[in-house]
Formats: C-alpha cells, structure tokens, sequence
C-alpha cells in the first residue's frame, strides 16, 4: 500500500478493517495536518512520588495512563514527581486543552487536559502530548480517534509485541475526515458538551462529601502532624502490629471523633462478600464484565465495561451483584471506591484486590456508602492501616472496624440523590461523546448530510 513507509509485512497492518478504513479516508488530511505543537517525552531516572507525600511538600504531580479515562483524567489521583524533574522536562509539561494520545503500552487511551487542572503537572512518557490550530480540531480528533475508523487505524500502526508502540510519524499519517464548517462545528459542541458536564460529576461528589463531614462535625478537620507519639504495649499486642504508622494520632483522632457520635462498626452495616468466581470453572464462552481496581477510580462500575468471555480471564475474581461497593485494599491513597451499577444480566466479577461490600439493609444506600469511603476521615484511618512499602495494603478487619454514625444513615436520601445526579450527568456526557464519535463515522460512510440529520436527531432526545 501507498502509505506503507516502513514497509510493514505483519497480519495486522494489513488487516481487513483496517484496509477498509483506510480506502474510505486516503484521501483525506492526515492528523499532523492539524497538530499547532506536539512532543513525547523520554524520561530518565525519574520516580513517581507518592501523592499524599508529594501533596504535603507541594511537588508537581505525574500523570500516568492510569489516570486516563478516555477522554476524562481522574487528576484527584495523580501520584507526584520531584521539583528537579519539573525542571529537567519542560516539554513534559501539560497545559489545559492540550490532546494526549496514549502510544506506548496498550496505546488506547486519548483524553483532553480540563480547563481546571492543577498548574504544574508532568504527563507520562507513553502518552504523546499536542495541540491543535484550532478548538474544533481537537473536538474532531476526539471524535475520530476514540470512534471506529480512528481507532482501526491507529490500532493497526502498533509495533513490538512486546510493547506496543506508535511512532510519531505514523501518527501523524493517520488520515481524518474533511468535514464541513457546519458539520465540524456540530461535533465541537458535543465533544463540548461532554467534557463540560462531565465536570459537573465531580462537583457532585464534592457536594455530596460536604454534607457527609458537615453532618459529621468534620468539616474544618486537619490530621495533627505530631514529631512523636507514643503507643502502650497492650495496643501493640492487641493489634499484632509493630509498626509506628499503624498507631498515627491522626488515624486514633479520627475514631475517637466517629466513636463520640452514636455510631456502628462497619461490619454491623454490611456484609463483607467473599464468593470467588472461577473461569475454569464456566463456560469459556462466558461473558461476563471483569473490573480492574483501577476501573473504581470512577465511582461507578457500570455497562461501559465491555465484556469479556471467561476463557480470556486467567485468574480468580471476586463475584459483585448490582448494588454492591467494591474498595481496593491496594494503595488507599488511589480511593478506589465505587458502586456497582450495570442494570443488565451480564454477571460482574472485579479483582481479588477488591473487598466487596454490600449493605444489610436500605438505611445507608451504596451511594452514600461510597462517598463515606471517599471521605477524608475514612481515607485517614485507612492510610495508617497499611501494611507493607511496595504495595501497601490495609486488611478487611480494620476496614469492617471503622464507625458509621447513625447520621450518616440520616444524611443518606440527601446524598444519594446528589450523587445519582453525578451518575446522571456523566451518563449524559457519555452520550454526548458516543453521538460525536457516530457523527464522524456516519460521515465517512454515509455523507455529511445523514451526519448532520443524526446529530439533529440526537439534540432533540437531550
């Protein structure tokens, strides 16, 4: 083929959907045609840092793929980087508005930089960062590469079967539809749109935390950061743990002002579901949605996951039913918390990392459950009951101890209703980005003006 400049001979450069793809688009522009400025950088002897740590001597953060939701960053779990490693990299500096499109590892991931996000911040070096000439630009790339044409096309330029990658030239070839000024304004709005309301997702649960910890008398609460603290010998033997951080004034600050108020042990809340899914065991043919620890760091563990059938899952799971809230017990500090909401009848299973929980009764919805996680005060007992440097881990006992207070059930219809109007507006900003995503590929397969009759369409049902 004419574009195969590097002379390409594998199955999957030349796989038939991406042949396809191509013979629709080849003679349109390619994607460095709208690139203004782009780089990716290649980082050397720099460590992430932990966030809580990089956050308490205000160090740039570090954002990692991981972070990446496409088109969304989840930027409240960033980890960080040293002060030197901000200014060794300046071109790994990301602004608000900048395109960073995943090359290296899975090389799937492609997301915008929000209006909002925190000021210094260096982006991995699997991620190619640029920007664009103009704003619609970058709403169409969106559109594109995120859509079926996009992705085919930029699936197949990966090389290295050990690691995927994408050179920047063979990213730059990748062709994109001429779209009208109408037509390419039309997408602008709903990439937009999306991106807008996904905001109001996190203002949602901000809402929804001040309430909890205005409910709880925690509102204005810092951690104390004593130089030193002292533990009697009965806690130690108690507790079966020698070290300091496990006996933090801040984690014991943080249960004498839960226990003050009338309150319950989390395990008289909900039963901690231990049942494990085998794939062995079940038909390979099986689907079923299996979810990562780091698919909680949304709230929400819903339909968005596509399925999988059992025969591609290799280990254990742990069984989750709708109405669940599954934690991962793997770095705290990641608040990988999230209720299990996919309102089908495909089953879900998560990672044995997860603790799964789920509520005795209706008094405290899931919702309100998963904010109480979230919350500061939890997230600090939980910090000091970590065990173990390289992955640090709390245990399901220390997890079921927590207090609840009673309030907390009190302040739950108020909190689920703010949190399920988070839920709304993301689902809201998914459908908006999928209309962009048809939009583009609609135009390629039918024209422009079937284009623009289905986001006419689609505007009237919002």
């Amino acid at each position: 083929m004419t574009e195969n400049t590097t002379n390409r001979l594998d199955p999957e450069y030349f796989a038939k959907a991406a042949v396809e793809a191509f013979r629709l688009l080849k003679t349109s522009p390619r994607l460095g045609n709208f690139v203004k400025n782009g780089y990716r950088v290649v980082y050397e002897n720099t460590k992430s840092i932990d966030r809580e740590e990089g956050i308490s001597l205000d160090l740039p953060f570090f954002l990692q793929s991981a972070n990446i939701n496409t088109p969304f960053i989840n930027h409240e779990q960033m980890a960080c980087v040293s002060e030197s490693d901000w200014i060794r990299y300046p071109r790994g500096r990301i602004k608000p508005g900048e395109l960073l499109i995943e090359v290296k590892g899975k090389a799937e991931k492609v997301a915008v930089v929000p209006k909002d996000f925190p000021e210094k911040t260096l982006v991995t070096g699997t991620c190619y960062k640029l920007s664009t000439h103009e704003d619609w630009q970058r709403s169409l790339l969106i559109a594109h590469l995120t859509g079926r044409y996009g992705s085919i096309l930029k699936d197949r330029l990966k090389t290295n079967l050990l690691v995927a990658y994408i050179a920047k030239n063979d990213l730059y070839r990748i062709p994109v539809p001429k779209l009208s000024e109408q037509l390419s304004e039309m997408i602008h709005q709903l990439v937009e749109g999306s991106l807008n309301t996904r905001n109001e997702i996190l203002s949602k649960q901000d809402a929804a935390q001040a309430i909890l910890l205005s409910g709880l008398g925690l509102s204005d609460w810092t951690p104390p950061e004593p130089l030193s603290y002292t533990a009697t010998a009965s806690e130690i033997f108690n507790c079966g743990r020698i070290d300091a951080q496990y006996y933090m004034p801040a984690k014991k600050q943080v249960r004498q002002s839960l226990s003050a108020l009338p309150s319950r042990p989390l395990s008289e809340w909900v039963d901690s579901i231990r049942k494990q899914w085998v794939p062995a065991r079940a038909p390979g043919s099986t689907l079923v949605r299996n979810y990562d620890v780091t698919d909680a760091l949304v709230p929400r563990l819903d339909s968005e996951k596509e399925p999988t059938t059992a025969a591609e899952i290799g280990s254990m799971k742990k069984v989750l039913n709708d109405g669940d809230v599954a934690i991962s017990r793997l770095r705290a500090y990641l608040k990988e918390v999230a209720v299990v909401r996919t309102g089908d009848n495909i089953p879900s299973v998560g990672s044995s990392e997860f603790i799964v929980l789920r509520p005795k009764s209706s008094a405290i919805s899931p919702e309100t459950l998963m904010i109480f996680l979230r919350s500061s005060p939890v997230q600090t007992i939980l910090k000091w009951c970590q065990d173990g440097s390289q992955h640090p881990r709390f245990s399901e006992s220390d997890l079921l101890e927590i207090p609840v207070p009673n309030v907390v059930a009190e302040l739950s219809p108020e909190i689920t209703k703010i949190v399920q109007e988070g839920f709304a507006a993301r689902y809201l900003a998914r459908k908006l980005l999928e209309a962009a995503k048809r939009s583009v590929e609609i135009a390629i397969e039918h024209g422009e003006p079937a284009s623009i009759a289905y986001i006419e369409n689609i505007r009237k049902g919002i």
